[in-house]
């Protein structure tokens, strides 16, 4: 049987990105088979090239966003600047911008114009707010974003709220573009038309926060703070361990509990005690709860504590660092690390959790310096070496 090509072979994506939001959602794009041009400024690119230098000198955000994009570096504040990335765009099926606020549509570049020259054309607007409203203008960073969307709040401490430890309304809004994207495409291909797609930050964050908000608003109140344990459930937190380590365990059920506390607690006389036999008196006594679960995972290691609670059918995991996840053994026994090429050398990367069995494998392709294929990009639009050496010349392309 033959190797079915990937799934996005054949569509070409322009982006005019930067940040997280959209090349995210473009490089998953990529990762499917699309072939997805990058513009970037002249005078240093996509502002995420200079984050930090953590990835043997490049960014570890551009690094984690960018691979198997071609970078054309252009300025399209000069018109003939703007003018090629219309052209490249009039033979895109996909165009994805996440600029500030009515730039776009300044350029020409937001997806309702767009759409209106080329009707087969998909056209992505990604902003913090959403187009219309009184927060439609205003400035939208991931951690400005968790903090509108409520996140912030049900995150941390019963003392201190902490944003995500990841850009969780910059990912949020990428897969719900990155999903936009597949369904209007499928969408094109019964009607033959594109059309645009609009995706906030804002919005999509807040469809992530599902629970605390139904909770909530039909509860009364929303859950509180707990840090790494559950609101509702108990005994489910992290516990310390003899060396140093942390597991963290969940008990689902009162037939959990009882295995529990006759299999790696030792106690089986809480299993049948009122104020212990069913997840409502846990969680009322949840201190109490959390101390005997604590006085019995102190004292094995944390291998030993994996091993017990797995004897006795009861969720549980390592609280992992990120050198941890690096080196996880589930990932290596699935082969999920890939090497792609970048101007630093290879650099280990994940390959996406998309997994199409019989499939050709993800591209991976390598991470683009910038403005790495702006030549080979204009002589594509036609564009003679004279014409783009004065292009380069004027500072229109780098």
């Amino acid at each position: 049987m033959s190797q079915q090509p990937l799934p996005l072979d054949g569509i070409t994506v322009v982006a005019v990105e930067q940040a997280v939001s959209a090349p995210f959602a473009t490089r998953q794009l990529a990762d499917l088979g699309a072939r997805v041009i990058k513009v970037e400024r002249p005078d240093g690119g996509d502002f995420a090239r200079g984050y930090d230098t953590a990835a043997r000198g490049l960014a570890s955000h551009f690094v984690w966003c960018n691979r198997g994009k071609e970078s054309i570096a252009v300025d399209l504040k000069d018109p003939r600047g703007l003018d090629i990335v219309h052209r490249l765009v009039a033979d895109a099926d996909v165009f994805v911008q996440n600029l500030a606020q009515g730039a776009a549509a300044r350029l020409g570049l937001d997806a309702a114009a767009l759409c209106a020259r080329h009707p087969r054309l998909i056209a992505v607007d990604i902003s913090g707010y959403g187009s219309t409203g009184p927060y439609a203008h205003k400035r939208a960073y991931d951690m400005l974003v968790q903090c509108e969307a409520g996140l912030v709040s049900v995150t941390g401490t019963a003392t201190e709220p902490v944003k995500a430890g990841v850009p969780a309304a910059d990912i949020a809004a990428a897969m719900y573009a990155f999903s936009g994207v597949l369904a209007a495409l499928l969408r094109r291909g019964t009607t033959g038309r594109g059309g645009p797609v609009e995706i906030s930050m804002l919005e999509s964050l807040a469809e992530w926060m599902g629970h605390p908000l139904h909770h909530g608003m039909h509860g009364g109140a929303a859950p509180a703070r707990t840090g790494v344990a559950h609101a509702v459930i108990s005994p489910y937190d992290a516990y310390d361990t003899a060396d140093g380590g942390q597991v963290l365990l969940s008990v689902q059920n009162d037939r959990e509990w009882r295995r529990l506390a006759e299999s790696v607690l030792a106690r089986p006389d809480l299993a049948d005690d009122p104020d212990f036999a069913t997840n409502t008196a846990r969680t009322a006594n949840r201190a109490r709860t959390d101390a005997v679960v604590a006085k019995a995972l102190v004292g094995l290691t944390t291998q030993d504590a994996i091993d017990r609670l797995e004897a006795a059918g009861i969720a549980c995991a390592r609280l992992n660092t990120v050198t941890d996840v690096a080196g996880h053994p589930q990932l290596a026994a699935r082969d999920r690390w890939r090497e792609v090429d970048s101007p630093a050398g290879p650099l280990r990367a994940l390959l996406p959790p998309i997994t199409l069995p019989g499939g050709a494998p993800a591209r991976m392709g390598a991470i683009p310096s910038l403005g790495e294929h702006t030549d080979a990009l204009l002589r594509a639009l036609g564009m003679t070496d004279e014409a783009a050496a004065a292009l380069r010349r004027d500072g229109v392309v780098a």
